[in-house]
């Protein structure tokens, strides 16, 4: 991230504001390409729609284990059934010996705004294995490379390399999802621009035409397409059920989302108030007490827009914007030293 304090870095930012704004149209620029790994695991064949399904999703349907099915897409379902069969048993025994782990990292997802399930990705990529290392050289339970940990404030030096410590590689994944889901808005993106890079998901998105997963998984690298399905079936084999996690924009609107549902009231009781300054959301939300996806369904694109424009209509449920109101100028100061610094941000904050 950024390592100088000066105007040519505050240009730098501005610039980088402006990029994001534009990732929304199409086509798409590539500008946080941040790649990480491929992987050496061999291909496994593609899934075909299964025949008999006449909506997008299956409904009050059972996996062959007796796994809620009920907003798994038909896309995935074979995947599915046999990740299940393959790793099942492996994954129950690791509920009991991760749970510290899983504890641990429910507990700095959620400082971050992020729904807690997202903590298997760390077991897709590693099997929370810390000295995990892949042939490409991503290391950690969250599998970074070197360029992709130093820009996410990770030290790795001949004595050190944070992307072994567990709990300060989860603020790292942490910062990574944020930003990502602040570019797609979706999931099921946001994990296949984990495993490859966003400039994988932009490409498919121009090439698609689409931003749904299922619509355009065919323009994604083969391996970017089973992460995403490793991720819904482990998330089944952990969870029974699936979750916001495992469902695009579209799905989760038309299935499941407590959060979605939470945001929808949250806009009706809300007031607004244009601000003026470069702040940022997820110092907003620490000092609000205020969860990531609920602020981000009432104030899209906070952070781009912002940048861009240096100012915002910043809507809020009252009791929270009483809160913002009264620690305004706290909060602002804060937001510039997070974006002078990133990496002296107390734990929680991003």
């Amino acid at each position: 991230m950024l390592k100088k304090i000066g105007f040519s870095c505050l240009f730098a930012f501005f610039c980088l504001g402006y990029a994001n704004a534009e990732m929304d149209k199409l086509p798409v620029t590539d500008t946080l390409d941040i790649q990480l790994k491929d992987s050496s695991k061999p291909e496994v064949a593609f899934v075909d729609q299964k025949n008999g399904f006449k909506d997008l999703f299956i409904t009050n349907a059972t996996l062959s284990n007796g796994i809620s099915a009920e907003q798994l897409n038909p896309l995935a379902v074979n995947f599915v059934e046999d990740y299940i069969d393959k790793f099942g048993k492996s994954m129950e025994a690791m509920k009991d010996w991760g749970k510290p782990y899983f504890d641990m990292m429910d507990g700095i997802l959620t400082k971050h705004g992020l729904p807690k399930e997202l903590k298997y990705l760390a077991v897709i990529e590693s099997q929370l294995k810390f000295n995990a290392k892949s042939w490409a050289g991503a290391v950690g339970p969250w599998q970074f490379m070197p360029s992709t940990a130093r820009t996410l404030g990770l030290r790795i030096n001949s004595k050190v390399d944070e992307r072994r410590d567990i709990v300060k590689s989860t603020h790292a994944a942490s910062k990574y999802l944020t930003n990502l889901f602040s570019i797609y808005g979706d999931w099921l993106l946001v994990i296949a621009a984990y495993n490859g890079g966003p400039g994988k998901v932009n490409s498919a998105i121009r090439r698609s035409g689409s931003r749904d997963f299922w619509a355009l998984q065919k323009y994604l690298p083969a391996e970017s397409r089973k992460h995403v399905k490793k991720f819904i079936a482990t998330h089944y084999i952990m969870e029974g059920e699936g979750g916001i996690t495992t469902l695009t924009k579209t799905e989760a609107r038309k299935f499941f989302s407590p959060t979605l549902n939470v945001s929808n009231n949250l806009s009706v009781n809300s007031v607004s108030q244009t601000i003026s300054g470069r702040y940022n959301s997820a110092v907003i939300i620490k000092h609000i007490a205020m969860d990531m996806p609920a602020f981000q369904k009432i104030n899209p694109n906070f952070d781009r827009d912002i940048a861009t424009n240096g100012n915002y209509e910043l809507r809020l449920p009252a009791e929270k914007m009483d809160i913002f109101t009264t620690k305004k100028f706290e909060i602002l100061n804060e937001s510039i030293q997070v974006l002078l610094s990133p990496e002296t941000v107390s734990a929680g904050t991003r």
